[in-house]
């Protein structure tokens, strides 16, 4: 079983009360939108890190981090990238991306609104963790931690404050 915790939207900032959350799974993926790359620093070093770029991720982060990731993490195929849209109304090409990789879970950010759903058309299920940063309309900092094993287990919504504080 694989412990996940899926962020997104930083925008520069990581709130202090993520970090131990952070620390107790064995992956974190973030979705895009890292903002400054010391984020990254913060992040704890112990679980393995996925990272897409978003759209406010300047040339310097695109050039190490990639646009999009298809990979397998406890028996489940995941397709990640920052701006996916929302089921059935996907950005474009995501779609298209969605039907040639034929993931179980399909990760995305950029909305600051955290949502999960299943997508009856694709077969795929949809996470959008919201955002855990600063910036943004949203008004909670929000992530999400779930188990892989072989499904989707134990997925939790975790609020961590007001926007605006750390």
């Amino acid at each position: 079983m694989v412990k996940v915790a899926l962020i997104s939207d930083t925008h520069s900032s990581l709130p202090e009360n993520a970090i131990n959350t952070l620390e107790q799974v064995d992956e974190i993926w973030h979705a895009g939108d890292v903002g400054d790359p010391e984020v990254l620093e913060l992040l704890p070093k112990k679980p393995l890190l996925r990272v897409v770029y978003g759209n406010i991720d300047d040339h310097e982060l695109q050039r190490e981090i990639p646009e999009e990731l298809v990979f397998e993490s406890g028996g489940v195929k995941v397709f990640m990238i920052h701006i996916g849209g929302t089921p059935p109304r996907y950005a474009k090409g995501v779609k298209a991306k969605l039907r040639l990789h034929q993931p179980n879970l399909f990760i995305c950010g950029h909305s600051h609104i955290c949502k999960v759903l299943h997508d009856k058309e694709l077969n795929v299920l949809y996470m959008n963790p919201g955002a855990v940063g600063n910036h943004g309309f949203h008004q909670i900092k929000t992530m999400l931690t779930f188990d892989l094993d072989k499904t989707i287990k134990n997925l939790k919504v975790i609020e961590l404050g007001k926007r605006g504080r750390i």
